[in-house]
């Protein structure tokens, strides 16, 4: 992914680590999605180990950033370009965080009366998830290949996490209309979850603007 970006330059092992980071951050909603459909279906045992197998890549995220950034320092690319690295992988930390700690609430969630609609709800929104996530992917491939592709692929992005935030309306909609069926941590948690999931649609709205001011900024170069 990254390497394709750098087309004309040295390969490094920043590149290939950042790729690896970055396609990780990706996986993390990918994972989510699996627990939420997992939970919606009673699959209690599914949910946990996509959040489990999600903690570990997140864990692996962490590590890869710590590396990415140490090599940065070394300066083996030139300062814009470890600059846009830094960036992209900052942000898609970011939203890897934001997937965990929904992730998190579903685990928890498993042990709560929470009525079928509402999970029906999450995840119909954690889909639109996985495809704005792939969607950046896509985005972050076609820098060095095709900038014009990759400021459309950007802006679709803008049109995914529109959807996501009907759903987060819907979402708090369905919470008001079944709160007087569930107790109040239940509430508070479905309300961490709606949060963070709308979070992770944020950040990958904010890498992918992000994109497009890479793809202006290498036309012009």
């Amino acid at each position: 992914m990254m390497e394709k970006w750098f087309t004309k330059r040295r390969k490094s092992k920043v590149l290939e680590i950042a790729d690896r980071q970055m396609t990780l951050a990706i996986d993390t909603v990918i994972e989510l999605e699996k627990s939420i459909n997992a939970a919606s279906g009673g699959k209690k045992d599914e949910a946990k180990a996509s959040f489990e197998k999600l903690s570990l890549i997140e864990h692996e995220i962490d590590e890869l950033r710590r590396t990415v950034f140490e090599e940065l320092t070394r300066g083996s690319l030139p300062s814009k370009d470890r600059e846009d690295i830094m960036h992209l992988v900052k942000r898609l930390d970011e939203m890897a965080d934001h997937v965990k700690d929904a992730a998190r609430a579903v685990t928890l969630l498993l042990e709560a009366k929470v009525v079928k609609e509402m999970w029906e709800q999450f995840a119909e929104t954690s889909k639109d998830l996985v495809v704005c996530a792939t969607t950046l992917r896509e985005a972050i491939e076609r820098l060095g290949t095709n900038p014009p592709e990759a400021m459309e692929l950007a802006k679709k992005i803008d049109e995914i996490e529109g959807s996501v935030d009907e759903k987060y309306l819907k979402s708090k909609a369905l919470l008001l209309k079944h709160s007087k069926k569930m107790d109040a941590a239940t509430i508070a948690l479905l309300k961490d979850l709606i949060e963070e999931m709308e979070h992770v649609a944020d950040a990958c709205d904010d890498t992918a603007d992000y994109v497009r001011i890479l793809t202006v900024a290498r036309e012009a170069a």
